[in-house]
């Protein structure tokens, strides 16, 4: 079994929070200008498309309904087509941009089962590549993300402005 560890994301868990959650604060956003200050690359039908601010791999997105519910039981149907739609195209530019040679997609429901936000349903995109795992989480307690988060975001907040409309 290969385990996939992320020492560095102890930064997310250990960081003061701003009260509220951040996936609500970010789909309450009405400023395209400032889409930017919270990583978000869409929001459309019911979901946004945000980058995970401690990503364990470059291009980690998520995707989380705009309305506030931490149970996948109560979404409508409405909002489950939308996210699928969103992790759909989510892929796919992440593919066009970044090539990978797969994706971990997938969400955690509790805390015992890793949900980092318990409360705020969203589905994990994560691109992989062959070896992207090594010993600098391990021995050094860092990451090697290859890109800066704000450079990514330029690069990916075009392809998502165009495909806006297939969500």
């Amino acid at each position: 079994m290969e385990n996939l560890h992320a020492p560095w994301r102890i930064n997310f868990i250990l960081a003061p929070k701003e009260p509220g959650c951040f996936f609500c604060r970010a789909a309450s956003e009405t400023d395209g200008a400032r889409f930017k200050g919270h990583l978000m690359l869409l929001r459309r039908s019911g979901i946004i498309v945000i980058m995970n601010r401690y990503p364990y791999n470059g291009g980690h997105l998520m995707v989380a309904p705009t309305r506030h519910s931490g149970d996948i039981s109560s979404l409508t149907d409405a909002e489950c087509a939308a996210i699928t739609r969103a992790v759909r195209t989510c892929a796919k530019i992440l593919r066009d941009k970044m090539n990978p040679a797969g994706f971990n997609i997938g969400i955690n429901v509790g805390k015992v089962a890793g949900a980092g936000v318990e409360d705020h349903l969203h589905v994990h995109v994560v691109p992989r590549w062959l070896g992207d795992t090594n010993f600098m989480p391990v021995l050094a307690g860092t990451s090697t993300v290859p890109e800066a988060l704000d450079e990514l975001y330029e690069r990916l907040k075009p392809d998502f402005d165009t495909a806006a409309g297939e969500i």
